[in-house]
Formats: C-alpha cells, structure tokens, sequence
C-alpha cells in the first residue's frame, strides 16, 4: 500500500483534521466542489484537504452548495484550533454557543435555546444520550473519529429526527470516499493549573489516538478504523450559597447558608469508529459503521455545607452595607457540615449502522438503512457527613442530649462579587474534632451519616428507514423522493437509594486513621483545610453501613417510557438554471405519528400501584427552502417549515403522587371529591413552531471567504413548563370504597402551554487576509455575532425565560498558517442566560448564569517535506487563558448575591500527530 504524505490528519488536541465536501451517509444532502474549493486529484474525485485555512475553505464550499441554512465544521477546524471537545468547536459556529459543565462544554444552544430544542444525529441517525433528556453530551463522542459536523438551522422533509431550533449531524469516515491511504497516530499531554485540589486527584493527564484508513480490492472495498484513549482531570474551586434573607430586620440582607466545594474529576474514556464499505457493483454501495464508547466520569467533591438561617445560628451583627446587603458580618452558634461527597458517572455507548445504496442508471436510487443505539449508565451520588457532635439543638429531632457536648463555631464573613470570604473559628482539618455523625439530624429519627443515590439508566433505540428518489429530466424539479421511518426507542430509569448510617445504631464515630487522607485545602473560602476520607472505602471497611430508603418519593422515580415513531414523507427538489442564476431548493412534507407510552407505579396516598398511560397523535410538518446562487457570487436563501421537538423523556413518565381533594374550588369540573396528583405527564406533547429564515451570503476570492446575514422568525405555538391542568386519570386505582363524580382530576406536572415568538439576526464573516493583498496570506480571520430577543409566555400570560438562552452571542478567531507554522486565537462571549446546573441526585436545576467570555489560543509547527522529520506535527495550547468564572446570581440587578461562583483555571496541552508516509 502507498501512503500518502500530503493528506493532513492532524490529531492536534485529540481530533483527525479530515475535511471531506462528500457525504458520509447514504442520504446525506448532496454537495459539490465549486471554485475555490480545496480539491486535488480530480480524476479520483478526492477533496484532500491541509490545514485551518483549508478547512474552513471546506466549511464555506458545504455552506454554499448547501440548498438548507447549514453551518459546519470540519475536523480540522475540531482538532486543529484549541478545542477540546466536539461541543466547543461547534460553539464557534454563528448563532451557537456552550455551556460549561466541570470546565468542558459539553452541551450547546442554538439560536438561544438550550440543549433540549436541538436534536443530534450520527451519520445521520438518532441516538440515545447518557443524559436524561434527549440531548447528546458531546463529551460521549471523542473528537478524534469525527470527519465533519453540519448544523442544519432549517429542516427538509427527508432530514429525519430534527430538532425545533437545528439538527446537528456528526460525521464519521467513508473509506471509499476519502480515497487514499492513510496512517496516523498521536498523543498530548494535558495541565491544570488549579492544581491537583483533592487527596488523590491529578493535573496532569493524557490522551492518545491512532487513525488508519485504507482501500482493497480495486478500490472496491474501503476500512476506516479511529481509535481514542483519554485520562485527563479537571478542577474546580466553587463558592455556593443557599440563598440570601434578610437576619435582623433591617431589609439588608446576608447568606442564608454555604455549601461550597473543591471538585475535582477524573475523565476516562476509551472510543473506538470502525466503517467496512463495500462496492458491489457500480450501482450499490454498502457501508456498515459502528462506534463505541466506554465513559466514566469520577468526582470528588469536598468541603463544608454552613447554616446560617437555621439551626441555632444566629446573626450577630453586620458592618458595611452595599446594595441591600452586609458585606461583613458575624455568625455565632454555627453548626458546619464537613461533607466528603462523590459523583460518580459510567456510560457505555454502542452504535451501529447498515446501509445498502442502490444508483441507478434510469433515474431511480434509493437506500434502506438501519440504526441501532444502545447506552447503559449508572449514575452514584454518594454524600457523606461528618462533624462536630449528633443533631445539635434541633429540638423536632431526637438526641438534643448531646448538645451540650457539641461544639460550634462563630464565623466572620466578608461578601464580594466572588462569594463570601470566611474566617472561621474552629480547625476542621482536626480528626478528634471532626467525627461522623449527622451533624444537623437530617436523619429524623435516624442518623443519618450521609445518603447513596445510584440511577440505574437504560436507553435503547431501533431505527429503520427505507428511500427511493426518481430524477426528473427537461424539469422544473430535480427528483422526487419518498420515504418511511420507523423508530422505536425505550428509556428506563431505576433508582437504587441508601441511607448511609453508623453500624449498630450509634450516634457518632472517630475516622478511623487508617482511611484519613490528606487535608484538603479551603483557604480560597478563607475555611482552612478540612478532614478528607474516600466514604466508599468506609463502606467497604464496615465503618459506615446502607440502609435501604423504601420510602415512597424513591420508588416515584422510576418509569419506562416507549416512544414509537412512523414518520412518512415526500420532497420534491428544485433545480433550475436561468441566465445569471441557478435556482434550487426543494418542497416537503412530513407526517409523524406518535405513539408514546410509560409505565411506572404511581403512590395512592403511599400505596404503590402499577399503571400505564400514554398517548398517540399526529404531526403534520411541511418545509420549504430555496436558493438562489447568482453569478455574481451572491446566495440568497428563503426557508419556512413547521418544527417540533419532543419533551424530555423523563417529563413523559407515568410516575405521580395522587390522592383525593375535597374542595371542588380547587376541581377543574367544579366537582368533589376529585382526585389530584403531581408528577410526569405522559400524555405531553411537543414544543410546536412555525419558522422562517432569510440569508443573504456574498463568496469572494474564489469561495475561500464568505459574508453571511441570517434572519430567522419562530412563531412558538406550544411550549412545555411545569403547571397545573385537568387529567384523565382513568386506569389509575383508586382503593376499595373509594369513588368519586368522574376520573378528570387535577395534575401538576409539565404541561403545553402557549407560546410566543423568537427572532433575531447572525452575521458572519471567514476573511482570509491573503485575498486583500499577498502580503497578508496565511493570515485570516473567522467569526460571527448573534443577537436573539424572545417573549415566550407561560400559561398565565407572564414571560418566562428560555433554558440555554442569551441574547448576545459573538466569537472569533484570527489564524495565521504559513511555511509550517500555525498559530491561533479565539474568544467566545455570550450574555448572561438561564443555564443548567445539576443538583443532589442528578436533578436539573435552573439558575441565571452570568454572561462569560472564553480566550483559547494554539502555537504549532508541521515539518515540512524537506525535513527529515517531514509527518511530524507538534502544537501547544491553552484553553481559558483569562481564568474565566461560571457564575449564577440570585437576582440580575444584584450582582453581590451571588449563589455559584466557580473557577476551572487554565488549562496548558502539548501533543504530536505523526503520519506514516
């Protein structure tokens, strides 16, 4: 075999820098190479691509050609320029953006909304998430064995699974298409600066990756194999308050109590991309692809949970007062919780897909294609206690008795717009002090040492699809094409909760020595450092015991939940040449039937009953889009499609709490007795819009640059948040002698509510320098600005905010390449919006985050092919160099109550790519 040295596969940060224009699935919208596209070898029909510049060069030709409203990005542009992750190159795009989850962004916005609006496929196929809603965490796909990633803003009839605000589509490999042979192999190592904050932890980590693509048989038979091995930690320093009240009257107010930790992660993730196509004949190709990963995410989170509103502390006076609040201050009698806390995250991922193109050569073609997705995920929050003595003064509680042992603290404190600063009196680092217990006797009438909270998670999806296209001649229309899908998708949660006590009914207990770690340090909270142990090794060691919760709000959470989908639809494409421009597009429909169902137990008053319910409706989904390409380098694009997109699957659970309510104010048919609950919804329905889009784009310098305005309009017609609403609750049991008028009762629960609109505007410009003058090449720019304002109401007629929404997103970076050298900047900023933050047990919680600005930049070299080290490339990077914080606030217009404040640090990476000529 004869490797080819010029192709560029540029593992820098962990990706392959592979651009292909062709497609990689069977029914992948159609492109072409155009002038000024990165095309060699025109014989083979091979787009090899080398570098930043030409990839992008990549990007606008796919935009171009495109007959939909797309943005994509090449892995190149994933490998090359300092992204770590698929998430945060894709966050570059205009109009999208990411929210940091531990440091990395995992999951992204589109258009202001957040990851529950926008659907993600896999050469073209649904997959199912190691997240409980439908959203892809990007962290599962590892950016080394994807090829290209194409974000469709307006949807066709053919594009199945899309989302109400985009689609995003993750490319992988097609052997044949790519052509050549190739070998490469890399690794990088990685530093946080923060440190390694917790016993046990790291700051530094690795990842290595190995690509191999190559061709047999007469070019008639394509391997494609990716392969990608992380071990990389990631810290973070966080203050977090509870809340803020007012303590003494005076309307200024302080915190209502802390629990703040140091975490820190271990990511570990092992995946594997394999693709065997076949040319059986030159009419019919078959490509079989499948992809595995194996993820675990490992935390350990530290530190000390403070009350200061309740349970015997007391407010003992402040000092200076700014915006309403005491920014120094005196607490007495406060009870801290030392908490050495666990997350504890494993996924395994399949995926596979089969697919049999047939070509015709009198007009007809056609595929059938299946896709299986698979992913099974334990999700352990494991919370330990330990403190100064058991259930001080809490007088709802047992053990008061040993109050008068316990040891408080008096803490001053001093708030800024970081946090509080404290200053505490006590050495909680002192294991005769520290012990474990249940300091503040959350436990009622049992200790409570700590709770075990295992989600046990199965997602599994089949999808069949079957398309057949004729192509017109001498016509306004291109081809026809009609289709069918078919997919059937079953989620299941299973919760697994303990209480963690100390054996043999005792109240307190000293860390054994043997299991003491080293302290770990909370002086950025002015708290000192704190007793650290691994609480699972005392499980392990007898020390602490599981005690099983049976308790009814545990069995509540568990639910499956069975989508199925038959989606049928027909598109008519549009091609059309006139004098100075050609004309494509294309006009479709879709009709979804779904049929959506959930069983679970749901709790009568506390007695468990086994129940199922569900719905079956229609959608009916029309989309239009059309292009005008003028000679003059100009496109202007229309698009108008009705969109939807489906609840999360844990709102559809079956799962609710009911029991009977005798107030007939309260029933929605003016009856009582009536039954009313709360819980899931399983009879909800989609997030419905109609959308318009308008594009305006100019290409210059032979389709290397491009200037693009974007206007987009979306009438949301039904949104889903939580309310009240009258509920059938037929089929669920009421107990024997019980009776009432009618089952049409009371849930509270997700419901459609009314909509409102969302508009707004994107610009973006990628300008390689070189075209203004030659002087100037190699250096260029790429970048873009959004503005989205939104008004979507609830079912009162109030506005309320959308999750994952800001209204100002820009990024940018400048790029120089030249002789070898590469180096790169690139800053992202969005304004403040509603973002997803995850409390005890997984739960989603919302909270306003603050608007950020991330800096990345890279420095590299490739040896050219004059060197004796010619396939050799080494780069250095740092991500976040401004040490940009997370941060939420109770209130916008009071930036000092502050609720999370967190600091991730900076992050240094250096790495090679060598390809075997």
């Amino acid at each position: 075999m004869a490797w080819n040295k010029t192709l560029s596969l540029g593992i820098s940060s962990g990706a392959m820098a592979l651009a292909l224009l062709a497609p990689s699935t069977a029914f992948a919208q159609d492109t072409g190479a155009t002038e000024g596209d990165p095309v060699a070898d025109e014989d083979a029909n091979i787009i090899i691509v080398e570098g930043f510049q030409a990839a992008l060069e990549s990007a606008v030709g796919e935009k171009r050609n495109s007959d939909q409203i797309v943005e994509s990005v090449t892995a190149e542009d994933i490998g090359k320029l300092p992204d770590n992750s698929i998430g945060e190159s894709i966050a570059r795009l205009p109009g999208i953006t990411s929210q940091r989850t531990n440091g990395r962004a995992n999951v992204i916005a589109i258009r202001g909304f957040g990851p529950d609006f926008s659907q993600t496929l896999l050469n073209g196929r649904e997959q199912t998430t190691t997240g409980d809603s439908r959203a892809v965490e990007f962290d599962q796909y590892p950016s080394e064995v994807v090829n290209q990633v194409v974000v469709y803003k307006s949807p066709t009839a053919s594009l199945v699974g899309q989302g109400l605000v985009g689609t995003v589509d993750i490319r992988t490999i097609r052997p044949l298409d790519y052509g050549e042979s190739v070998l490469a192999i890399g690794a990088r190592g990685s530093y946080a600066d923060l440190g390694a904050l917790n016993a046990g932890s790291n700051d530094l980590g690795y990842r290595v990756n190995a690509t191999y693509v190559d061709q047999f048989a007469d070019d008639t038979i394509g391997v494609s194999l990716a392969a990608s091995y992380v071990d990389e930690p990631y810290q973070l320093q966080e203050f977090n308050a509870w809340g803020y009240f007012s303590p003494d009257g005076s309307g200024n107010v302080v915190p209502s109590g802390s629990k703040s930790f140091v975490t820190s992660t271990q990511l570990q993730r092992l995946g594997v991309m394999g693709t065997l196509q076949f040319e059986a004949s030159p009419n019919l190709m078959l490509t079989l692809d499948g992809f595995y990963s194996n993820f675990e995410d490992d935390q350990s989170k530290r530190g000390i949970e403070l009350p200061f509103s309740f349970f015997g502390t007391t407010f003992a006076g402040g000092g200076n007062v700014e915006d309403g609040q005491y920014t120094t201050g005196t607490y007495d009698n406060v009870q801290g919780v030392v908490r050495n806390d666990i997350f504890q995250k494993k996924a395994d991922l399949y995926s596979a897909g089969f697919n049999a193109k047939y070509e015709g050569d009198n007009g007809f073609s056609g595929f059938v294609d299946f896709g299986y997705s698979r992913t099974d995920r334990n999700e352990l929050s494991f919370e330990s206690y330990a403190g100064t003595g058991y259930n001080w003064d809490n007088p709802d509680n047992i053990g008061d008795e040993y109050a008068a042992d316990d040891v408080t603290d008096t803490i001053d404190f001093v708030s800024g717009p970081t946090g509080a600063i404290f200053s505490p009196s006590l050495d909680y680092s002192d294991p005769g002090l520290i012990q474990l217990t249940d300091p503040l006797g959350w436990g009622g009438s049992r200790v409570q040492a700590g709770y075990y909270n295992n989600r046990i998670i199965d997602d599994e999806l089949f999808q069949y699809r079957a398309e057949g296209s004729y192509e017109f001649t001498d016509s306004f229309f291109r081809s026809f094409t009609l289709g069918v899908n078919f997919t059937d998708r079953n989620k299941s949660l299973l919760p697994d909760e303990f209480f963690i006590v100390l054996p043999d009914g005792a109240q307190i207990a000293p860390i054994p020595g043997e299991y003491l770690l080293e302290p770990t340090d909370l002086t950025y909270l002015g708290l000192g450092p704190i007793v650290s142990y691994d609480a699972r090794e005392l499980i392990e060691g007898g020390v602490l015991e599981l005690e099983r919760n049976t308790a009814q709000d545990v069995g509540a959470k568990a639910y499956s939940i069975d989508e199925n989908l038959l989606t049928l639809y027909s598109q008519l494409n549009i091609e059309r040449e006139y004098d100075n421009a050609v004309l494509t597009g294309n006009l479709g429909v879709q009709a979804i039937r779904t049929d959506q169902s959930s069983s679970a137990n749901a709790f009568f008053n506390g007695t468990p009953v086994a129940v199922e319910a569900g719905a079956t409706y229609w959608d009916i989904l029309p989309s239009f889009n059309l292009t005008a390409r003028f000679n003059s380098d100009w496109v202007v694009r229309m698009a108008a499609s009705r969109q939807i997109m489906r609840p999360r699957l844990d709102d559809l659970r079956a799962s609710i709490g009911y029991g009977i309510n005798n107030n007939p104010s309260d029933s929605p048919t003016g009856q009582a007795p009536f039954i009313s609950g709360g819980g899931g919804n399983p009879v909800l329905r989609p997030y419905r819009a109609n959308a318009i889009d308008m594009n305006f784009e100019k290409y210059f310098g032979g389709s290397r640059g491009v200037a693009s305005l974007q206007l987009f309009f979306k009438d949301i017609e039904e949104y889903i948040l939580n309310g009240q609403f009258a509920f059938d609750y037929a089929g669920f049991p009421l107990p024997d002698g019980v009776t009432v008028p009618t089952t049409i009762g009371r849930l509270d629960a997700p419901i459609n509510t009314g909509g409102g609109q969302l508009y707004g505007a994107e610009l973006a410009l990628t300008l390689p320098f070189g075209i203004l003058t030659p002087s100037l090449e190699g250096l260029g720019f790429t970048g873009g600005a959004s503005v989205t304002e939104s008004n979507v109401k609830d079912q009162n007629g109030n506005e309320t905010a959308i999750p994952g929404y800001s209204k100002w997103v820009v990024n940018g970076t400048l790029f120089y390449e030249q002789g070898g050298f590469n180096a790169r900047a690139s800053a992202r900023y969005r304004s403040s919006f509603l973002g997803d933050f995850t409390g005890f047990g997984g739960s989603p919680t919302r909270r306003t985050a603050l608007d950020e600005t991330i800096i990345d930049a890279q420095i590299g070299y490739d040896f050219q092919d004059n060197s004796p080290l010619d396939g050799l490339s080494i780069y250095f990077q740092g991500q976040n160099l401004t040490d940009e914080r997370f941060a939420s606030v109770a209130n916008e217009d009071s930036p000092l109550q502050v609720i999370d404040y967190q600091i991730y640090g900076r992050r240094f990476l250096a790495g090679f790519t060598y390809k075997f000529q």
